[in-house]
């Protein structure tokens, strides 16, 4: 698209100037001369603006330009709400002149004459006159002369004694721009920005001086706007984009003006006469269908301007048929210049119908438009032209090819982002139904540069094709052959014969360059959508190009990565390889790439290539001619890099090993090198493996192991003895050595001959060992090679009884060998261990290591503490007087490993001893003993004995708890007695506690989850409460003793505390919670000096509330009657007493019932009141006497008084708690146990 006039494919974008902003740079250097003499100067006469605040308005305004967007849907103004191309003038702005001037020389018109547009067809001045149809010109005025909108920028002064002069002189300015605006005969839109100065941070009055200067300026509302000042960045940027949002509807409402008026004209029907009459040449001026074509083409161009593609689309085919219809182009004849600037009006009109029609996704039509056009063209040059068998036609069916390129990448078309790889589009629905042919697809921009360099290529062939005659220049040649070619060759937008193949020592058109420029791009576009093979078929032809101009660094560079990586190799294409070797060859001989050329010869000596006559094949004379290189070239050939001409296979004869013993393997090289190429001598052969064993090397010697070849036609076969290398020689028992082995061998490979060794290979360690890769080595004083080869599994499976004789290896991979293990005679006993370990005791353990070999076993050993938060630990071997601890423990691991335990002799045994510590959690570990050994006899092949020792550790307790209230003994301190406050002063007194108080009793019952009898030495609680609150503990334990007792399994045991607790002070009436832990010490019996203390968490218990509580005592006595007999036990009687506890800050008031029973008779209130102060407690007496006979109780039982407690201000009946010697009732009453006569202990009362 470059190859065409500026301007002609540019999108038609409206146009913004903005006036008054320092900087800018002037408008109007795109008229010639003479209109630039009679244009119309637009000028500001106040100072152009120069703040921070304009210059960074401006900048955000023309950061928004968008001529750089692309041409699609995304990015029109239903996106992007305006779309703009900004230009900016400092002071004046230079308009075209809307009437034409009468040039020199004419003769002025009479008065009644019309004077028309510098830019039509009908002024003396323009280069259409009389009778073109349209230029560029005329595309250039709108979209770079005349603007849409010119916007003007001014500063409003907030200064009072200046507002009023300044206002004035911006009102003068504007009224002066739209007066020389008006004058100039263009309807261009004018919009006013005002930019508050820095003086203060608001304009006063803003809003009544701004609708003065507005109708001072006769603008309108929408055309004026206010920047306030210290205004930030984004504010600024946010002001732009409303601002140009704001301004585009009248941008477009113009050039739906200038629309409207083309149509109008073209309605008229009649063709307009010229300013002065045409006198000169041919005096015909433009037909009315010609007018009606430039008409059709000006609505286009507005409809454009407007994003309206469909009537844009409508009128330039009106316009197209027009122009290429029996009244236009076919009357002008092919010699006149008016026949080319038609055919370049078509290729515009063409151009822009196919960009509308990719803007609105109709990709499929815009294809058939582009063959379309191309295929009418054709005709109409077969029939009125120099015919399409010309150098010319294909320069512009080449154009032709980029143009549709370039139209895709500035629609950028979202289907053909490279990371879908997309090579064509779907057509579009309205295609559907069609029956489409492949051409008539859109493909991707590299199918359409390709196309171009075809057409590039038939253009060079048929230039070359011209006659010496032709190509000289005019003025060596006789008028009669210089007219003879200009009726010969179509020179359309393209070099004359003498310009296009001048004769030799003469510059012409470098065909070359522009083919490599289009291969290039295409060859891009190919890659980015993974289509290799055409890639390297680009690849190929352009260094053919670049051939013929003798670039071959660019040849090198460009083919280099392809001779790499060629897929042709692989897929048998052995012809494009050769070409491609050849080419590079030669181009790398020429820069001297000496590695280069080497490695291409070294695939050339296959015999799978053509061989060349007269072309030594041998490595030795390959950098002949070539200028000495700086340094000896190492040259190193990776697998599958090229197609060696030297085939490897490797066998091992058996499927499986032992480690200590040996296996045979044999290694076989195959040359498929040209008959008559040079023997090749290989330096050093390295074969790799996997597994224990390193490598296997092999040195050349001439006529090494003469005694063993065997030789039968092509066959040479040797046994080549293997020792270990100097550094494998030693006696070091590290595991994971790798061993290598070296041997000597008569290399040198003759072509068609194959290479056979038999290797003796030892195995050391278990496991499977497989040949992975082969590395063959040549060196000379000329240079080093390296080709280095993998193994393929399924290869070849020939095993050599002999030089005549193979047999068949049937494995699935004789690649590879198994060694199976030697099996180890180390037994692991653990002298100590058992089935069940406690946690918060330290765990020891010792295990025995046994040598059942018959010679010495020197032996490491790898522990490893398997299982969740594993903890460290320690192993000690006394043999060795040495101690070790395991590294950092990680989640799920802790070790130690190479732990020395010495040389064990024959039948011997080695100890060591583990220490884990205490274990605060049940835990399950896997403990992995590994002992690692050699055999003194044979220190290279390790042996390995691996035991697994579960440890399971459980917890040897578990309990469960009950915190029953208690009624405490010490009366509450009362609110009321001021003898009860502390006295802070008294430093005596002063941490004494004088709160409230409780009393709990927790009783807990453990029992042993052991498997064996424990000791238990002592239990206790612990308790933690917050600061403000003390509490004490007592306990009770039966059976206690000083040795401890004896816990069997699944037996419960039982231990009550007696917890008190009190409040610092009186006045902290808060809730608290009390945290308690029970620790019991024990020991096993074996082991009774190791006490072992287990701590068991308790809930989490609530003590001081602040609702009221009732607490239920009962307690026995015994009263005395009146006798005198000292025998006479007297009445066993109950005591309930109640107590009601008020912790609040309120008085409150509750009633008491006791209502009767057949269980039992009371003494006490049947049904009384109490008053409880704020922070006091109270307590109500029953006496009870069961019922019934002695006799009759002789098991004891449980009485259930009827005791309600009610707050009569709640209404809430309050539950009871019971204490000693009480329990709840399922129907949440208390019960009271009342035992068999005589078998508790009780108070004696006289009565």
């Amino acid at each position: 698209m470059d190859e065409y006039p500026a301007g002609s494919l540019d999108p038609s974008i409206p146009l913004l100037l903005t006036l008054g902003v320092s900087g800018s740079s002037g408008d109007g250097s795109g008229l010639s001369a003479a209109l630039k003499e009679h244009g119309v100067l637009i000028r500001s006469e106040i100072e152009p603006l120069d703040s921070e605040q304009a210059l960074a308005l401006l900048s955000y305004i023309q950061e928004h330009d968008a001529s750089h967007l692309a041409w699609n849907k995304q990015e029109s103004p239903a996106n992007t709400r305006y779309r703009f191309r900004v230009k900016a003038a400092e002071r004046a702005l230079l308009l075209p002149p809307r009437r034409a001037p009468i040039p020199d020389g004419i003769e002025a018109p009479s008065s009644s004459a019309i004077f028309h547009s510098p830019f039509s067809p009908l002024s003396p001045i323009s280069p259409l006159y009389p009778d073109g149809l349209i230029d560029t010109n005329w595309l250039l005025k709108h979209q770079d002369l005349v603007p849409s909108i010119v916007l003007c920028f001014y500063t409003l002064v907030s200064d009072p004694t200046l507002a009023t002069l300044r206002d004035n002189q911006i009102k003068t300015d504007v009224s002066n721009i739209r007066g020389l605006l008006g004058q100039s005969g263009y309807k261009t839109r004018l919009a006013v920005v005002l930019l508050s100065d820095q003086s203060s941070p608001s304009v006063e009055n803003a809003q009544e001086r701004l609708e003065t200067i507005r109708r001072g300026c006769g603008i309108d509302s929408k055309s004026l706007f206010l920047v306030p000042p210290n205004e930030s960045s984004e504010e600024l940027q946010r002001m732009a984009e409303n601002m140009l949002a704001t301004l585009y509807p009248v941008a477009v409402e113009y050039y739906r003006d200038l629309g409207r008026h083309a149509r109008k004209k073209r309605g008229r029907g009649v063709a307009p006469q010229p300013t002065v009459p045409p006198t000169s040449g041919t005096s015909q001026t433009l037909s009315l269908a010609g007018w009606n074509a430039r008409y059709d083409f000006k609505s286009a161009i507005f409809a454009e301007y407007r994003i309206e593609p469909e009537n844009a689309l409508r009128a330039y085919d009106q316009a197209y048929e027009g122009l290429l219809g029996p009244e236009v182009l076919e009357v002008i004849p092919s010699w006149s210049p008016r026949w080319n600037e038609a055919r370049l009006l078509a290729d515009i009109i063409a151009v822009r119908c196919m960009s509308c029609l990719l803007w609105a996704g109709q990709h499929s039509t815009a294809v058939r438009r582009w063959q379309a056009h191309r295929d009418r063209i054709a005709d109409l040059v077969d029939r009125r032209g120099r015919g399409t068998n010309n150098y010319g036609w294909k320069a512009w069916e080449a154009r032709w090819a980029v143009v549709m390129a370039n139209l895709i990448e500035k629609s950028s078309v979202s289907g053909f982002a490279p990371s879908t790889h997309t090579l064509f589009l779907q057509p579009e629905k309205s295609a559907m139904g069609e029956r489409l042919q492949p051409w008539e697809l859109l493909h991707h921009t590299g199918y359409w540069y390709r196309l171009a360099a075809k057409h590039l290529h038939t253009r060079r062939t048929l230039a070359q094709a011209i006659p010496e005659d032709d190509r000289r220049p005019p003025s060596f040649s006789p008028a009669s052959r210089v007219a003879s070619k200009a009726f010969t060759y179509d020179t359309y937008m393209c070099p004359d014969p003498h310009e296009e193949y001048p004769l030799s020592g003469q510059p012409g058109v470098n065909h070359c360059e522009l083919i490599v420029d289009c291969l290039m791009r295409a060859r891009t576009e190919f890659l980015k959508r993974q289509q290799v093979r055409l890639a390297a078929e680009l690849s190929l032809e352009c260094a053919r190009e670049l051939g013929m101009s003798k670039d071959w660094k660019s040849i090198v560079e460009l083919l280099r990565p392809l001779w790499k990586d060629m897929p042709f190799r692989s897929e048998g294409w052995l012809t494009i390889a050769e070409e491609l070797s050849w080419t590079l060859r030669g181009a790398a001989a020429m820069v001297g790439e000496a590695s280069l050329v080497l490695a291409i010869d070294w695939e050339l000596l296959n015999r799978s290539f053509t061989k060349r006559t007269n072309w030594p094949y041998d490595l030795s004379r390959s950098l002949d001619g070539m200028p000495p290189p700086k340094s000896k070239p190492q040259v190193h050939i990776d697998d599958g890099q090229t197609l060696s001409f030297i085939s490897t296979t490797f066998l091992f004869k058996e499927e499986q090993g032992k480690a200590g013993q040996s296996v045979k393997g044999q290694l076989a090289l195959k040359s498929n090198a040209h008959q008559g190429a040079a023997p090749i001598v290989l330096s050093s052969i390295q074969v790799e493996f996997n597994g224990s064993l390193h490598r296997v090397i092999l040195q050349h010697q001439k006529d090494a192991n003469a005694a063993s070849l065997q030789k039968h036609n092509n066959v040479i076969l040797s046994t080549v003895a293997l020792n270990p290398a100097d550094d494998d020689s030693s006696d070091s028992d590290d595991e994971g050595r790798m061993i290598t082995l070296n041997g000597t061998a008569d290399m040198t490979l003759v072509p068609g001959q194959i290479l056979v060794f038999g290797l003796q290979i030892p195995l050391r360690e278990p496991g499977d060992t497989s040949a992975v890769s082969i590395t063959m080595n040549v060196q000379s004083n000329a240079f080093d090679l390296d080709q280095y080869q993998s193994f393929q599994r399924g290869g070849p499976s020939q095993w050599y009884l002999s030089a005549s004789r193979t047999t068949r290896i049937t494995r699935t991979n004789p690649l590879s060998i198994h060694v199976l293990p030697r099996p180890p005679q180390m037994e692991i006993i653990g002298l100590t261990w058992k089935e069940q370990y406690y946690t918060d005791e330290p765990i020891f353990l010792e295990f025995e290591f046994v040598n059942e070999e018959e010679v010495d076993a020197p032996a490491k050993l790898d522990v490893t503490l398997f299982g969740d938060e594993a903890p460290p630990f320690t192993i000690k071997v006394p043999s060795k007087d040495a101690e070790a601890s395991s590294s950092a423990a990680t989640i799920e691991e802790s070790k130690i490993n190479s732990v020395a335990l010495g040389s064990i002799a024959s039948s011997k045994s080695v100890t060591a001893r583990i220490r884990l510590p205490p274990i605060s959690r049940s835990s399950r570990y896997d403990l992995t003993l590994k002992v690692v050994y050699h055999l003194s006899t044979n220190p290279g092949t390790p042996i390995t004995q691996t035991a697994v020792f579960q440890l399971n550790i459980v917890n040897p307790f578990e309990a469960n708890y009950d915190l029953l209230p208690r009624v405490h003994p010490d009366p509450w301190p009362s609110v009321f007695d001021p003898d009860g406050v502390p006295n802070l002063s008294d430093s005596a007194t002063a941490h004494l506690p004088k709160g409230l108080s409780q009393a709990w009793c927790l009783v807990t019952r453990y029992a042993s989850f052991a498997t064996e009898d424990l000791r238990v030495f002592d239990v206790d609680i612990s308790t933690q409460t917050p600061p403000s609150i003390r509490s004490t503990s007592s306990k009770s334990i039966p059976d206690a003793n000083d040795r401890g007792w004896v816990v069997q399994p699944k037996t419960i045991k039982d231990a009550a505390f007696n917890i008190t607790t009190q409040k610092s002070i009186i006045d902290d009436r808060g809730s608290a919670t009390m945290d308690i832990s029970f620790s019991i010490k024990w020991s096993r019996l074996n082991t009774p000096e190791q006490i072992n203390t287990t701590t068991l968490p308790v809930p989490r218990f609530p003590l001081f509330g602040t609702e009221p509580r009732v607490l239920a005592s009962a307690s026995r006595i015994r009263v005395k009657g009146e006798s005198e007999d000292p025998q006479e036990k007297g009445q066993s009687l109950l005591v309930l007493r109640v107590m009601i506890e008020n912790p609040s800050n309120h008085f409150l008031t509750f009633g008491l019932t006791m209502e009767p029973s057949e269980q039992f008779a009371f003494s006490g209130p049947k049904q009384t009141t109490l008053h409880l102060l704020p922070v006091s407690r109270r307590a109500v007496t029953y006496r009870l006497l069961p019922l019934g006979d002695d006799e009759e109780n002789e098991e004891g039982s449980w009485i259930k008084p009827g005791l309600v407690v009610r707050d009569k201000y709640f209404q809430k009946v309050l539950r009871v708690i019971p204490t000693e010697g009480m329990k709840l009732d399922k129907d949440g009453g208390v019960l009271i146990w009342v035992p068999p006569g005589g078998d508790e202990e009780e108070d004696e009362e006289d009565n």
